[in-house]
């Protein structure tokens, strides 16, 4: 059974919310079809102190659900060709959210086929079914005018974020990818080994110092 995540999860640190998404389930509800798929690797974003942060310049009304309330989706457009999916963190006011990079299917792997245009029955197709923040978001029929500002703590949304029990293992840290500002900064996580990872593996996170 999957469970909604609460609200409170997402009003913390956007760092820990992202290291924490891992395992998690994002579902879309569409009709009678149900599409769930594995979160394996993310993207923290830091607000208005990260220059690769849609915030930094401050708030707007196209970044402004990044300011909260946290658990919220904020989808945008890019290179004229995809959408990419972001859920906003930390508390009301405070700019912060995670970037979906990658899911591994669980359901609904025909009807992301369709909408993907691929045949999910040859392997080296079923990896692309949502290996890439475009991707994911095409097989899950994401667009900005559809999902933007949906709350994604709410099974009452048609996209939304669960927990099913899994946990997470061999978690891995690495530089975020495909960006040119900040792009040193190790905030990309990612489940190690998963083959529907969209980018190099990475290093170990570090453990915390108690």
């Amino acid at each position: 059974m999957i469970r909604p995540i609460s609200r409170a999860f997402f009003n913390r640190d956007t760092r820990r919310v992202a290291r924490e998404l891992l395992g998690k389930v994002l579902v879309r509800r569409d009709g009678d079809a149900m599409l769930t798929g594995r979160i394996v690797e993310v993207e923290a974003y830091l607000g208005e102190n990260d220059a690769a942060a849609h915030t930094f310049a401050g708030r707007t009304l196209r970044n402004a659900v990044l300011f909260g309330p946290p658990g919220y989706a904020y989808v945008y457009f890019i290179y004229g060709n995809h959408y990419c999916l972001n859920v906003s963190c930390e508390p009301d006011g405070r700019a912060g959210g995670v970037l979906f990079r990658a899911l591994e299917p669980l359901t609904g792997i025909e009807e992301m086929a369709r909408a993907r245009g691929i045949d999910f029955q040859k392997p080296s197709d079923l990896r692309l079914l949502t290996s890439g923040p475009g991707r994911l978001a095409e097989a899950f029929s994401i667009t900005r005018g559809r999902d933007n500002g949906c709350d994604l703590t709410s099974s009452k949304s048609s996209l939304w974020i669960g927990d099913d029990g899994f946990r997470a293992r061999g978690v891995r840290l690495t530089a975020r990818i495909g960006i040119t500002k900040a792009s040193d900064r190790n905030l990309r996580y990612l489940l190690g080994g998963n083959p529907f990872v969209s980018g190099p593996k990475g290093s170990t996170v570090p453990r915390r110092k108690k």
